[in-house]
């Protein structure tokens, strides 16, 4: 299987988004709990993101907004 990482990227901060608005946060609130500068969240949850990000910045996130990590990835394939 060969992966692109574009798409995930972008799938992965598309996710980003959707769950930090379901928790009523702004990108500033997420950011500061998180301990990443606003400017870094907004590339990582913009429509034409191709900023790289770590797996330990998503597992921050993750966790700040109290979901699974794998929330980020599921249905990978269909996309």
């Amino acid at each position: 299987m060969t992966y692109d990482c574009t798409k995930i990227y972008k799938l992965v901060g598309n996710r980003i988004a959707y769950y930090r608005k379901q928790k009523n946060m702004t990108q500033e609130q997420l950011a500061e709990k998180v301990g990443i500068s606003t400017s870094y969240l907004s590339k990582i949850e913009a429509q034409n993101c191709n900023k790289s990000f770590s797996l330990a910045i998503i597992c921050q996130i993750a966790n700040v907004l109290d979901i699974d990590i794998k929330d980020f990835f599921d249905d990978m394939d269909s996309q």
